[in-house]
């Protein structure tokens, strides 16, 4: 990491070349598990060079001893990428409520740094695929009793699951997978009574368009433009999908 500029801002992929450093130090013996704790937390809160300077200075990066380097020229982010999804400002909406109802957050809307949700008797459907989101971290706080929540994320993206379920439950099915570097983690906390949580992890729109037009291709030429049975094929696929 370079002293030069110390007040530039740093991106999410300069916190995430600094935090493979601290990763590499704790499995050589360099950092023990507190002092890895303490450095990983301070490299997500920096905001400039200056800050992320000091995290590694003490360490080897690889096979030599100078710290990872950084860009100084500041380019926008690649549309569609983590680094433009997180926006660190607000969010569009920070709470939904399902009384004897449902709700739904989907589309492209921006999950604040913490989102409470309460169903009763209802139901709510959380979104991500096409989010943006207030923070690097951000959390979904789910109260369902006698109702259930239902969370959608895209790959890439971290979950972990906090809740507690009192003859409910919280999934857990997606808890602990990696998420991609730069990719925001989501933290899915509440309570369950009688009641359930769930977390599934589905690609978004577009790609499992895309996805299909490349499959379709080779499924029409193989079947024949006149075969019957490549409608109800294709819509099974569809509905599979969803």
């Amino acid at each position: 990491m370079t002293d030069d500029a110390p007040e530039l801002r740093a991106s999410d992929a300069d916190r995430e070349r600094v935090a493979e450093v601290l990763r590499d130090a704790l499995a050589e013996g360099r950092l023990d598990m507190a002092e890895f704790e303490e450095r990983l937390d301070a490299t997500y809160q920096a905001r400039t060079y200056g800050e992320l300077a000091p995290i590694t200075r003490d360490l080897p990066v690889g096979s030599g001893a100078s710290a990872p380097s950084v860009s100084m020229v500041k380019e926008p982010a690649e549309r569609g990428s983590w680094a433009e999804r997180i926006t660190r400002g607000e969010g569009s909406s920070t709470w939904g409520v399902a009384v004897m109802s449902g709700f739904q957050r989907k589309g492209r809307w921006t999950v604040p740094k913490r989102f409470t949700c309460f169903t009763f008797w209802g139901g709510g459907e959380i979104d991500l695929r096409e989010a943006y989101f207030a923070d690097r971290e951000v959390e979904i706080n789910c109260v369902a009793i006698m109702g259930g929540v239902n969370i959608v994320v895209p790959p890439g993206v971290e979950v972990v699951v906090r809740g507690i379920g009192i003859m409910g439950g919280f999934d857990h099915r997606e808890d602990g997978v990696p998420g991609e570097p730069g990719a925001p983690r989501v933290i899915v906390s509440g309570f369950a009574f009688w009641g359930g949580v769930g977390v599934e992890r589905k690609p978004t729109r577009a790609r499992r368009r895309r996805e299909e037009r490349e499959v379709d291709g080779p499924d029409r030429r193989m079947l024949g433009h006149g075969d019957l049975t490549h409608g109800w094929w294709h819509a099974q696929r569809r509905r599979d999908a969803e």
